[in-house]
């Protein structure tokens, strides 16, 4: 039967009959009942009434010394043991404990047998051992648990807390939390279907409960409701009430503080799968109907905001992202939108693409504008410029970091950037392109520059390459002139895209076989064959550098 709970703290965890039987300074001996282990003990009560029934709340070991047992109790009929034992089981008492002496020598065999009859464990009290004496070892042993079970919580908060700072943060607070449960987590979506999961798979009958009481969750006002099927327990969180996403959870036991590490994992994913809201979905929305429509880029980029506060954006950043591990996902994609600031992102293949609106100008105090057109970065000294066009981290410096939130300087761009004029830095566990600040019209060039960036930035093993264009010897030849030289002089290897792309991504990281294998995810042998083939076809001897030089500028101004 389905259930709604919502503890507000993990209450305090109940011990085992056997541990309190362990203390050899007790002296506790069982004489009937279950096993030791399987018996759990909540509490301690002393009581010599002859029906304890009002006085106990549930789980007690209740201790007496018969004194409303009269001595002659061993005689048939002059006590009823059955119906004493009866209420005790009724009440919900774990277990007797019966001190021998001062009343009675030994434990009446009417109460052994009766304890036997309803299952009660019956434990004996020897003479030298105070009932106070047990309450204080029961007390004793219930605070080593609840501190045990404290730290037991802590410790799944810090990894649940690590885990969703992976690159692949929802597997992994997934994965951490089924671990920590021994059971099986999943995420649910909107439409009930599992997104993501972790942990040993359930039979039939438990994932279709589950599955229906994610469903429960999300019609009904509580946040969490639990179930047991087939000897195994089932809880529901819903993460954020309004857009149904579900955690659900299946155990094979519960414990007293399984249910504040599942909170914590439920939080920590209502974070995660939370949409980032930088301008309204319904702007978004009206700017994706005017692009189907037919307007044009830079009609709707105004729509798709830039930030808090920043005004209307002119300039965006196009990144390329891939993760260090792993494929990505729609929900560790939507963190890598958030962490650079913008939930403008498209999750296909391999490969990440971001929309990352730009800080101002360097003119209105953006950074500084150096004198051949291109904004240095100001206080970041770890990038410089390459011939190619590209921006990648110095030898020996670390790459840029994002800094704590609220702790850029003034002038800083948004979330995810570094200062003012730098645009997106590096995040952890991805592998970053990044284009050159540009307006919407050239989205698509853009789109270009940031794939031919993570190429590089995966040669090289860089977190992060940047695009900069910038002035050179080739602007001084008309565009047109040179694109017609360039088909002239490629035509060769112009019916082959595979050897145009190798000898572009080979020339740009200056002849590196190992390298350009890695960008374009070919083995290196791949490599040597087509530039072998592209120095037959053009007839050009490719270890002159007066060749490459010549062949860079016609790749980069061929187009289509």
């Amino acid at each position: 039967m389905q259930e709604t709970a919502v503890p507000s703290a993990p209450p305090t965890p109940p011990v085992s009959l056997a541990a309190l039987l362990s203390r050899d300074d007790l002296g506790l001996r069982q004489i009937t009942g279950p096993p030791a282990g399987e018996v759990t003990i909540h509490g301690a009560h002393t009581s010599e009434m002859s029906d304890p029934y009002p006085y106990l709340l549930g789980g007690e070991l209740l201790l007496t010394a018969g004194v409303h047992i009269p001595e002659a109790a061993g005689r048939p009929g002059s006590f009823d043991f059955d119906g004493y034992v009866a209420r005790i089981v009724a009440a919900g008492g774990a277990a007797l404990g019966f001190g021998v002496a001062p009343v009675h020598d030994t434990v009446p065999a009417g109460l052994v047998a009766a304890c036997e009859e309803h299952g009660l464990p019956l434990v004996e009290v020897p003479p030298r051992t105070t009932f106070s004496g047990v309450a204080r070892a029961v007390w004793q042993l219930m605070a080593r648990a609840r501190l045990s079970e404290l730290r037991r919580i802590t410790e799944a908060q810090q990894g649940l807390a690590a885990a969703a700072s992976r690159p692949d943060p929802v597997p992994s607070v997934l994965r951490r939390l089924a671990g920590r449960l021994e059971g099986r987590a999943v995420l649910y979506g909107p439409e009930g279907a599992e997104i993501a999961a972790a942990g040993r798979e359930p039979g039939d009958e438990v994932r279709r409960a589950l599955a229906e009481l994610a469903r429960f969750v999300t019609g009904h006002p509580s946040s969490t409701a639990t179930d047991t099927v087939a000897g195994t327990r089932l809880a529901a969180y819903a993460l954020d009430p309004g857009r149904g996403f579900v955690l659900g959870v299946a155990a094979p036991h519960r414990e007293s503080g399984d249910h504040t590490i599942a909170s914590v994992a439920a939080v920590l994913l209502s974070l995660l799968t939370g949409e980032h809201q930088s301008g309204t979905g319904a702007a978004r929305s009206s700017a994706l109907v005017r692009l189907l429509l037919g307007a044009r880029r830079e009609e709707v980029a105004p729509l798709l905001g830039g930030g808090e506060g920043d005004g209307a954006v002119t300039r965006w950043y196009v990144v390329h992202a891939r993760p260090d591990t792993g494929a990505p996902d729609a929900v560790s994609a939507s963190a890598l939108g958030a962490a650079l600031g913008s939930p403008l992102v498209d999750a296909a293949d391999d490969v990440v693409r971001v929309l990352v609106p730009a800080p101002p100008r360097a003119e209105d105090g953006g950074g500084v504008r150096e004198r051949d057109g291109g904004v240095r970065p100001e206080g970041d000294g770890s990038v410089r410029p390459e011939g190619d066009g590209s921006v990648r981290p110095e030898a020996g410096a670390a790459p840029p970091r994002k800094p704590p939130a609220g702790s850029g300087p003034a002038g800083s761009g948004p979330a995810g950037s570094g200062p003012a004029g730098s645009g997106p830095v590096a995040q952890p566990g991805w592998t970053l392109g990044v284009s050159a600040p540009v307006a919407p019209a050239e989205w698509p060039a853009a789109d270009a520059q940031a794939a031919r960036a993570l190429a590089r930035a995966r040669a090289t093993r860089s977190a992060l390459v940047r695009h900069a264009e910038r002035p050179g010897f080739a602007d001084l030849v008309p565009p047109g002139e040179a694109e017609a030289h360039a088909r002239a002089l490629l035509a060769p290897i112009g019916g082959v895209p595979a050897l145009a792309e190798t000898l572009r991504a080979w020339l740009s990281l200056h002849g590196s076989w190992d390298r350009t294998a890695v960008a374009l995810s070919v083995h290196r042998n791949t490599v040597r064959q087509r530039i072998a083939r592209c120095a037959a076809l053009l007839g050009a001897d490719l270890d002159d550098p007066d060749v490459r030089m010549e062949l860079w500028f016609a790749l980069r101004h061929l187009r289509g």
